[in-house]
């Protein structure tokens, strides 16, 4: 046997060994991995909320004294910018807070209030009913009640109530915690991008070969083109869709119209099913007041909804993206049952540039960049051209 074939029984061997190890401590391995995952949890959201961030950082750096080279005005360049992409989020998160939260507060109170009144009406009915039935009756009236049980559940509920709030509030303190690690490492990859996408570079060159740096460097070309192309696209159409749900809901004089807007504007993020989660939830806020406008709000958003998708969608989304309607309902499918919301919105741009790649590629098998077919190519002799029909 020749190097080449000792190589690959070699790798053959390596990888059954490996799949073996795998299949006897999967486990183990999948504990091992889910710490893994939590402890580099913090460092996923830093680099997420890098790229988001950057974004918005070019934005200003293109129009901050962008012909300006040296002096303070280069030094602070980087700084500005990020602390202003940090200023807008977090105003823009504040707004929308103090839009939906007062109003949220004014549902549940709306709910408090009618609760008690609707538990008496049903009192009343059950009892009434009940009089017609005196047999029914008189078997609720027999029936006792273990008292010592009753007290025994209540105790055993109070204390799941309390490890439940307990339980909520270590998760609430690993999310903060994970959220602020995370911010201080997007701050760090975006103050140092270009020194870090340097040695990037220079590590790949110096340990892969020329071409497969090249096939690396446009792979990650197209998915940033893309990536950048559909939050940008996303958030436009977000903001329109909100807008409009907020003048329609305005004008057909529905309670609760700005919450709803902001409500439909922040679900429309998520591709496809985000705007329909939005009109189920701001349509259940508005019953709360009148059901009769939660069923006419339905049917506005419905009609908006098919504007948004036939119209608004292909122009702001659609051409940024250039992937096929049904690839992006199997991207958000896929991506919803696998990773959930995050999924649902990254699950469209990551199909988008597989789809961008694989489609260069199949031009450039056509463009005949690579070797014909076997049976176009006759023993030791050049491909064989396919005649050219008569006209």
């Amino acid at each position: 046997m020749d190097k080449k074939e000792i190589k690959r029984y070699v790798f053959i061997a390596f990888l059954a060994v490996a799949v073996c190890v795998i299949v006897q401590n999967f486990r183990l391995i999948q504990d091992f991995t889910a710490v893994a995952l939590g402890a580099l949890s913090p460092l996923f959201i830093g680099c997420i909320m890098a790229y988001i961030f950057n974004i918005i950082m070019c934005f200003f750096e293109k129009r901050y004294f962008p012909k300006t080279k040296t002096g303070i005005i280069e030094k602070t360049r980087r700084p500005v910018c990020i602390l202003l992409s940090f200023a807008i989020v977090i105003a823009t998160i504040i707004l929308i807070l103090n839009i939906i939260i007062p109003e949220i507060i004014n549902a549940i109170k709306l709910i408090y209030a009618e609760i008690p009144p609707l538990f008496v009406k049903t009192k009343d009915w059950a009892l009434k009913k009940l009089e017609e039935y005196p047999d029914i009756y008189e078997q609720l009236s027999s029936i006792e009640l273990d008292t010592a049980s009753i007290a025994t559940k209540v105790t055993d509920g109070a204390f799941g109530l309390f490890s439940s709030v307990i339980a909520f509030i270590a998760a609430l303190t690993a999310t903060v915690t994970n959220i602020l690690l995370g911010t201080i490492f997007a701050i760090y990859l975006l103050a140092r991008k270009d020194k870090l996408s340097k040695d990037s570079c220079r590590l790949m060159n110096r340990f892969m070969k020329e071409s497969t740096t090249r096939k690396i460097y446009h792979f990650f070309s197209v998915a940033h083109e893309t990536f950048t192309g559909f939050f940008i696209g996303q958030f436009i159409e977000a903001i329109i869709i909100g807008s409009l749900t907020f003048i329609g809901a305005r004008i057909l004089s529905m309670p609760y119209a700005a919450m709803c807007g902001t409500i439909v504007g922040v679900t429309a993020l998520i591709p496809i099913v985000g705007a329909f989660a939005g009109a189920g939830l701001s349509a259940f806020i508005i019953c709360t007041e009148s059901p009769k406008q939660a069923l006419f709000f339905l049917i506005f958003l419905v009609i908006l909804q098919q504007v948004e998708t036939n119209l608004i969608y292909p122009k702001v989304v659609g051409s940024s993206i250039g992937l096929p309607g049904i690839w992006v309902l199997a991207a958000v499918t896929l991506g919803g049952g696998l990773f959930g919301i995050l999924g649902m919105i990254l699950g469209v741009p990551l199909a988008a540039t597989l789809y961008k790649i694989y489609f260069e590629y199949m031009d450039k098998n056509d463009n005949g960049d690579t070797p014909a077919p076997k049976e176009l190519v006759p023993a030791g002799g050049a491909p064989i051209k396919k005649a050219k029909p008569k006209k």
